[in-house]
């Protein structure tokens, strides 16, 4: 007697199917630029200067009353300088810091110490042997 086992065939069918498409749209947006200054400051600082006058030597010369000597005339000028200001300015300079640490002494001193010491004596004892016999 033999049995039959019915077994069912696969069959492999096409099927499309649709898949959605996904659409990426850039949009750009106008960002405002912001522009940053750096406007240095001066100082000003008044300083005193010793300007040099200026020294007139008048001379006095001796004129004959018979004769008549034309006697130079002195001018007097004033003379503008210009005098130069000096600007100080500071200049911030970083000094590292030097840190300084306690190191402790350590002093080794020598000391006797007595170290017991353990004597092992051996003794050689003899134990009678028993044989055994089975039976």
């Amino acid at each position: 007697v033999q049995k039959q086992v019915q077994v069912p065939m696969i069959s492999k069918q096409q099927k499309f199917v649709d898949v959605p498409q996904v659409e990426i749209v850039d949009k750009v947006v106008e960002v405002p630029v912001q522009k940053q200054v750096q406007v240095p400051m001066i100082s000003k600082q008044q300083r005193l200067v010793d300007v040099p006058q200026v020294e007139f030597v008048e001379r006095v010369v001796e004129v004959p009353v018979q004769k008549q000597v034309q006697v130079p005339m002195i001018s007097k000028q004033q003379k503008f300088v210009d005098v130069p200001q000096v600007e100080i300015v500071d200049k911030v300079v970083e000094v590292p810091v030097q840190k300084q640490v306690q190191v402790p002494m350590i002093s080794k001193q020598q000391r006797l110490v007595d170290v017991p010491q353990v004597e092992f004596v051996e003794r050689v004892v003899e134990v009678p042997v028993q044989k055994q016999v089975q039976v």
